[in-house]
C-alpha cells in the first residue's frame, strides 16, 4: 500500500513538473490532457485519476505557488523597510515564475477569492500585503487590494515588455514611498 502511495504521490508530481514545463516552453494554451498523458508516457483515464482536468492542473499549480508566494513575503518582511521588501518579494515571484503568477493571478480559475472559501495559501499571501502595510492602517483590506493591484499591474506590464525594466527599482521606490504614507 505504501509503494502504491508513493507512486501515485510521484506520478502527481509528474504531471505537474511536466504541465509547468510544456506550460514554459509553449504556454498554458498547449498544456491539455491528451498532450500531458502522451509526455509521461500514461493513459489519459491514469491522468484523470489525479485530476479532473487541465483546470485543476492549473489549479494545482497556482495553490503551490501561493503557498511559495506567501512563504516569500512573510520571510521578506521580517527584515527592515517591510513593505518595500514585501513589494520586492512580488515582483521577484512574478518575474521568477512567470508560468506560475499567470497559473495564479491571470488565467481563469476556480479558486476563490475574498470569501470564506478561500485556500489557506492565498489567504496567507494576501494577509502578508495586509501586515506590511503595517498595523492601524484605515481600511487595511482595500490598502491591501489596492497595493495588490498596483504590484499585479507593474508585474504584467514589465513581463510584457510594455514598461521597461530599466526604472524598476525607482518605480518600486515609489509605490512604498507612496503606500507608507499613512493618509
Amino acid at each position: 500500500m505504501e509503494r502504491k502511495e508513493r507512486q501515485r504521490a510521484e506520478r502527481y508530481e509528474l504531471i505537474l513538473n511536466t504541465a509547468l514545463e510544456l506550460a514554459a516552453a509553449e504556454g498554458w494554451e498547449a498544456v491539455t490532457t491528451r498532450r500531458l498523458a502522451a509526455l509521461i508516457e500514461y493513459s489519459q483515464p491514469v491522468l484523470y485519476s489525479h485530476f479532473k482536468g487541465k483546470a485543476d492542473i492549473m489549479a494545482a499549480v497556482a495553490m503551490r505557488g501561493f503557498e511559495e508566494l506567501a512563504t516569500g513575503l512573510k520571510i521578506a518582511a521580517g527584515g527592515s523597510a517591510a513593505l518595500r521588501a514585501v513589494c520586492a518579494a512580488y515582483l521577484d515571484f512574478a518575474a521568477s515564475r512567470p508560468v506560475v503568477y499567470e497559473a495564479m493571478f491571470v488565467l481563469p480559475t476556480q479558486l476563490l477569492f475574498a470569501s470564506e472559501e478561500t485556500p489557506t495559501a492565498l489567504r496567507a499571501a494576501f494577509d502578508a500585503l495586509v501586515a506590511a502595510l503595517g498595523p492601524d492602517r484605515e481600511d487595511p483590506v482595500f490598502t491591501a487590494e489596492l497595493l495588490w493591484s498596483a504590484l499585479h499591474g507593474m508585474a504584467v506590464l514589465m513581463q510584457s515588455g510594455r514598461i521597461p525594466a530599466d526604472g524598476a527599482e525607482v518605480r518600486l521606490d515609489i509605490l512604498a514611498r507612496e503606500f507608507s504614507n499613512r493618509h
